[in-house]
């Protein structure tokens, strides 16, 4: 599992770090929001480097961006020895480990995640990957950053959107592994907390979870409760104006296999009651046309959970406890998609 440092002063604290490792080369890879928001916060601290950047959004999360970003470290001579920073959110955090796990076989790479979204989820647990035809990390690896260093100071460049976003990630980790934790996060003036504290017990799920299972083999596949039509949703929109952040979509998936849960998995209907109140209460809804359900059902039919022709899903069995691998048919699907849309 790779190291996790909560930090402050990231900078120094990142500069140090990076001295004790010892590189050939050092790059930095950014988006071109990170490049102007979190980049001069880092860049002058940080020993001698190159410094690629690449446009911001999931939509260039992609093959043609992974070739420009080896053709960057092969023009700049970057051999086994050298070492990626990747600083942004979890695009970048995605495509540049990626990147850094391929070239040459591999070389090493450090996350310092900018977004919530990033810092409770994307940036921990060593799955790395691009978008593929439409379809969501499609192509990708396993593989661990050497460290992750996490601070809520980045927070402060986020809009009110972004950080939403990050926030249902968080939602899922208390549903899926601590009702305490899911009691007691707000809906009500959720924009101002402790951030800090809400990264620390999120990594911490997250951390747990994957320790028991690198490699989604079993237990790690509850981190997708709501990512089966999440994903879905949000590839279905991707390159459209009604294009969702990742987490409004994992919002709307998360109702939806609520919904699923309480049909399947024995989830009280109170409870399923409480999540619709809290989730709505923070996202709102997301309207769609009845005609696109079922396109939105064939792409779940693409999830890497699924075995076969079988869609598996991960379940909410009560609040806090969650089952993985219950095979969900079309029909079920485009009954949860129907309930969303009711709501």
């Amino acid at each position: 599992m790779e190291t996790i440092i909560f930090s402050q002063k990231v900078a120094e604290d990142l500069g140090s770090y990076i001295k004790q490792l010892g590189y050939s080369r050092l790059g930095i890879i950014t988006d071109s929001n990170t490049k102007v928001h979190c980049y001069p916060k880092l860049g002058q601290s940080l020993p001698e480097h190159v410094h690629f950047s690449f446009e911001a959004g999931e939509s260039n999360k992609n093959l043609t961006t992974c070739t420009s970003i080896w053709q960057w470290m092969t023009d700049e001579g970057f051999d086994r020895k050298a070492l990626i920073i990747n600083l942004g959110g979890g695009v970048t955090g995605d495509m540049g480990g990626f990147c850094a796990a391929t070239y040459k076989r591999g070389i090493r790479f450090i996350n310092v995640p900018t977004t919530l979204l990033s810092q409770v989820d994307a940036s921990v647990g060593g799955k790395l990957g691009i978008d593929f035809n439409g379809f969501k990390n499609h192509i990708g690896v396993f593989t661990q950053p050497e460290a992750v260093f996490i601070s809520d100071l980045f927070l402060e460049t986020l809009s009110e959107v972004e950080l939403r976003s990050g926030y249902a990630e968080v939602i899922k980790h208390g549903l899926i592994k601590s009702k305490s934790y899911f009691d007691c996060l707000r809906t009500e003036g959720w924009q101002n907390q402790d951030w800090r504290g809400i990264t620390e017990r999120s990594v911490q799920i997250k951390k747990e979870v994957v320790e028991k299972d690198p490699k989604e083999s079993g237990l790690r596949k509850i981190l997708n409760f709501g990512h089966t039509i999440g994903h879905a949703f949000e590839s279905y929109y991707l390159n459209t104006e009604k294009h969702l952040l990742h987490g409004e979509a994992i919002a709307v998936g998360m109702l939806c296999e609520a919904y699923l849960s309480n049909q399947k998995s024995g989830l009280p209907a109170q409870e399923l009651a409480i999540i619709v109140e809290k989730i709505l209460g923070i996202f709102g809804k997301f309207e769609f046309p009845e005609d696109h359900i079922s396109g939105i059902c064939d792409l779940c039919s693409q999830d890497k959970k699924n075995e076969g022709d079988k869609i598996n899903f991960s379940l909410l069995r009560e609040l806090g406890n969650c089952d993985f691998n219950i095979p969900v048919n079309k029909e079920e699907i485009q009954q949860a998609i129907i309930y969303y849309k009711s709501l």
